[in-house]
Formats: structure tokens, C-alpha cells, sequence
């Protein structure tokens, strides 16, 4: 990008920022706004995307792009949704998804999605990814988790030993525009109060609760230092102050104990039994395969190897403290079930010094079509560097790695302290609080690696981006129970197989 072109491939929404910058007295003319956007691919002919450079620009000249960007995409568009004409049947889309992933398991996949409208969301983000593609945008850039729906936030311990509230999934994470991420969200809102019997004024105070709560967030560390939006975290205890006189208060210092000893040696009582004096992982197939095999042990050392290149060297030393023990095939989560999720036993100092390591495959993001490729090609390290971009602490055995025929990994320690809220046991407050505890944390997220003060600009202090958001997850709600309905339509007629133990 040169100083005097500042919008390379400029789209609508550029260009009308250029005609606009060179008129308002705030910026002025021949001031380069814009970052060169993220475009590695040379075939890639999406948006430009809108990311003012702090290093170019003030403060008020952030904050009037945002405002500006208004002019070319309204808030109230961002609330519209209509299916177009050639949208892809949703069943045809999850098929072409499930061609890379383990046969075996792709019924346990269907099976979970099954469930309620609501699992169906859970696993069917390549679906939404390209509807969210396919309607106006506003271009400003953040980290995008990929997928933040409700369940992909709750408690993981940091390495100091606190357990604090995050975004804790970050398969899918991407830059891309932040409301992509708000909108589901907001619609995961809406869905669970009807999947769960909160009902639909709940599901839609909850979801307009989740808007208001990210944009007032936003414009307050819009006028944060940069380095306390950096430092800026949600200790749990303070998290569960959000459900204080809707929940009892015993209720909560259970869920607060529950979660700090949430820890490796707590799962291995779960996971693991004794035979013949020694320590192994359960055999309950299809959900959980110890892998025994002496080809899977070297496999598994060689990328345990790699992996510990990707750490920090005290972490490296720290790693190399655990030897393998064994290693299994563990089914987890609804959407990603499918993909080679492994986790390896490790012991320490002796067979009650352990470690448990979970190993996910990583494949391209679901939004990349329709946000960019990545700039990293090591899919794993882009989930990586996403998920420390966007947590408040991270694992300190988060890394990455490849595996047989080069396929990408990451990895980082199972169920770290790790704990989440029981959507179904809410009453309708509670899942308003919790709506409003989520929109606080993805604005502290997306704050970290975003301008936002842009972001403020645009949604600025009226309540028309909560609205929008309200009004969006309830038409888009509407289509997920549509794309639902063809699913179990699809499971009946024998066109995609259910498993029985999922």
C-alpha cells in the first residue's frame, strides 16, 4: 500500500471512505487509513477489508472511519437475512465436509447434531460460515473466534493457577468482520432458549443482551490503554457474580471448586484404569480407542517432537520432564467430532505425576472462503496464534505439529481447569446473564487485535446494533430450525447415518 493509493482492490465500502475522507476536516487528504489487508492468495478477490493503522491515524480519525462506515453499511442491514436463491442445500454442505474426516466417526458426528436445533448449530459452522459470507458486511477487521456460540466460552486455568472466564474454542478462528462472530453468538442465544425451555422472549433478550453487552465493552476500551485492554481478564469467581440472586450461592462455590480441580490427575481417575500394575487408558469404543500398536507410539513421538519446537523454551524443558505412556482416540465436542482428535498420557516423576495432552486436528478454517486464507499454511499454528491473540492467558502447553501424511495439529493439555455453564439448568435470567457475561468477554477478544476504536465508531451509543442483532438471530434462528428439519428428514431417509452410542 503507498500513501498515495491507501485502498488497494478497493471495494464499495472503500471507496466510499476515500471519497469521504478527503472531505471531512478529521482526516486529511492523503492520510493512508488502512493496513494492507491480510490477502496471502493471489487468487483471493474478496473485500478489502477496513483495519486503520494506529500507527497513521489518531484516535479521532479511527473513530470517524468507523462512524463513516455506516454510510456504505447500516447497522440495520447487518440484522437482515434472506436465503438467497442458490444458497447450497445444508445436508449436501455437512456431506462435503465430512469427506476429510474419519468414516467411522462421522455417524457419531450426525448422531450429536441430531439432538435439538441447537447441537445442529453447534456443528454446522461451515454451513453458517457461508451465509454469514453471503450477506453485507462491514469490513472492520477483528480476530475472529470462528465459531463463538454460546458453549464455546467457560473456565480454564492460567498458567499463575486462576481460573478465569474466555472463548475457549478456537478451531475456526480467522480475522474477518467482527459482527460475524456476534451474530452467532447472539442466534446460539435465541436457538438454546428455545431448544431448552427458556422460551422465545428469553432467547431474544438474550441474544439483544449479548449485542449491548459487546458494544457498550466496546466503546470502553475504545478509551482503554492499549497495553489494559492487553491485560484486561475475567476471573471466575467474578464471572459467577453475574448469576449472583438467580443462582444460590452455595450452587456457585460449588461450580468454583468444580472447575479449579477440574485437572489432569481428576481425569485420570475418569480416563483411565489399572491392568496388570500399570496404568492404562479405557477401551470404549467408538468414543474412546487406546491406540497400541508400536507404529503409533513412534508416530507419536516424532510429533510430540516437533510440537515442542512450537514452545517456548522453558515449556520445551518443562515437556521433556513427561515421557509418552500411551495414546487414544477421543471423541469430543459436536462439530468437531470426525476430525483425528487424539490424547496422550504422560507421566512425571511417577504414574501419579501425569499429563494429559489432547491432540485436534486442524483443517482450514470454515470461514476462509469467504474471509481470506489464512497467512499461516500450518493450520495448527493458525489456531494457535489465534487463540493466543484472543484468550487472556493460554495454555503453556499450547503448540502445534503435523502428523501422518503431513496433516496438521494442535495441542494443548486436556480439560486444563476447564468448566462451562449448564445452559439447561438456567432459568430465563440466568441465561440473560450469561448472554451478558459472553458479550463482555468477546469484546475484550476482539479488542485485543482489532482497532476498537473503529469498532466503536461504527456500532456507536444508540441500541440500533443490539436491534439489528435481535432482529438477526431471530430470522436466522429461523433458519437453522429450517436447516434442522432437512437434516433429520435427511437422517430418516437413510441419506446420512446415525450412530447408536455417541
Amino acid at each position: 500500500m503507498t500513501k498515495d493509493d491507501p485502498f488497494p482492490d478497493a471495494n464499495k465500502s472503500a471507496e466510499l471512505l476515500k471519497a469521504a475522507l478527503a472531505e471531512t476536516e478529521r482526516i486529511p487528504s492523503g492520510t493512508p487509513p488502512l493496513r494492507s489487508p491480510n490477502q496471502p492468495n493471489d487468487d483471493w478477490d474478496g473485500k478489502t477489508y477496513i483495519e486503520p493503522d494506529p500507527t497513521t491515524t489518531t484516535p479521532a480519525q479511527r473513530l470517524a472511519i468507523g462512524e463513516l462506515v455506516r454510510k456504505s453499511v447500516s447497522r440495520e442491514s447487518l440484522g437482515e437475512w434472506n436465503a438467497p436463491a442458490d444458497r447450497p442445500d445444508p445436508v449436501a454442505q455437512l456431506m462435503v465436509q465430512n469427506r476429510t474426516r474419519v468414516p467411522e466417526l462421522v455417524p457419531v458426528r450426525n448422531a450429536r447434531m441430531a439432538v435439538s436445533p441447537f447441537t445442529y448449530l453447534r456443528g454446522s459452522p461451515v454451513v453458517m460460515s457461508r451465509d454469514l459470507g453471503s450477506g453485507p458486511s462491514s469490513n472492520l477487521r477483528t480476530q475472529l473466534c470462528g465459531d463463538a456460540h454460546l458453549c464455546n466460552f467457560g473456565a480454564y486455568g492460567t498458567p499463575e493457577r486462576n481460573v478465569v472466564f474466555d472463548l475457549n474454542d478456537f478451531d475456526e478462528t480467522l480475522p474477518g468482520p467482527f459482527e460475524w462472530d456476534v451474530k452467532r453468538l447472539a442466534t446460539s442465544f435465541l436457538i438454546a432458549a428455545r431448544t431448552s425451555g427458556q422460551g422465545e422472549k428469553a432467547g431474544r433478550a438474550a441474544a439483544k443482551k449479548a449485542a449491548k453487552t459487546y458494544r457498550e465493552n466496546m466503546l470502553r476500551l475504545a478509551d482503554a490503554d492499549v497495553l489494559d485492554i492487553w491485560y484486561e481478564h475475567i476471573e471466575l469467581s467474578e464471572a459467577l457474580q453475574e448469576f449472583a440472586g438467580i443462582v444460590s450461592p452455595k450452587k456457585l462455590a460449588k461450580s468454583l471448586e468444580k472447575a479449579k480441580h477440574r485437572t489432569s490427575a481428576q481425569v485420570l481417575t475418569k480416563l483411565t484404569e489399572m491392568v496388570n500394575g500399570e496404568r492404562r487408558i479405557l477401551h470404549q469404543p467408538p468414543l474412546l480407542t487406546p491406540l497400541d500398536a508400536p507404529e503409533w507410539q513412534k508416530i507419536t513421538e516424532e510429533a510430540l517432537e516437533l510440537y515442542a519446537e512450537s514452545l517456548d523454551p522453558d515449556h520445551r524443558q518443562l515437556l521433556h520432564r513427561f515421557h509418552q505412556i500411551e495414546l487414544a482416540i477421543k471423541v469430543v465436542g459436536v462439530g468437531s467430532v470426525g476430525t483425528r482428535c487424539l490424547i496422550v498420557l504422560m507421566h512425571g516423576r511417577d504414574e501419579d505425576d501425569v499429563l494429559f495432552l489432547q491432540v485436534k486436528e486442524a483443517e482450514d478454517s470454515v470461514l476462509a472462503p469467504y474471509a481470506g486464507a489464512s497467512e499461516f499454511t500450518h493450520q495448527g499454528e493458525r489456531a494457535v496464534v489465534g487463540q493466543r491473540k484472543m484468550q487472556a492467558a493460554s495454555d503453556i502447553f499450547l503448540g502445534w505439529t503435523r502428523g501422518p501424511g503431513g496433516k496438521f495439529y494442535y495441542i494443548r493439555q486436556l480439560k486444563d481447569m476447564k468448566g462451562s455453564v449448564d445452559i439447561d439448568g438456567l432459568p430465563a435470567a440466568g441465561l440473560i446473564a450469561y448472554a451478558d457475561l459472553c458479550g463482555r468477554t468477546l469484546a475484550r477478544a476482539h479488542a485485543r487485535s482489532a482497532d476498537p476504536i473503529a469498532i466503536a465508531g461504527y456500532l456507536g451509543k444508540s441500541e440500533r446494533f443490539d436491534e439489528a442483532m435481535e432482529a438477526y438471530a431471530v430470522s436466522y434462528g429461523a433458519q437453522i430450525e429450517a436447516d434442522y428439519e432437512r437434516f433429520t428428514e435427511a437422517a430418516a431417509a437413510g441419506e446420512i447415518e446415525l450412530a447408536e452410542v455417541f
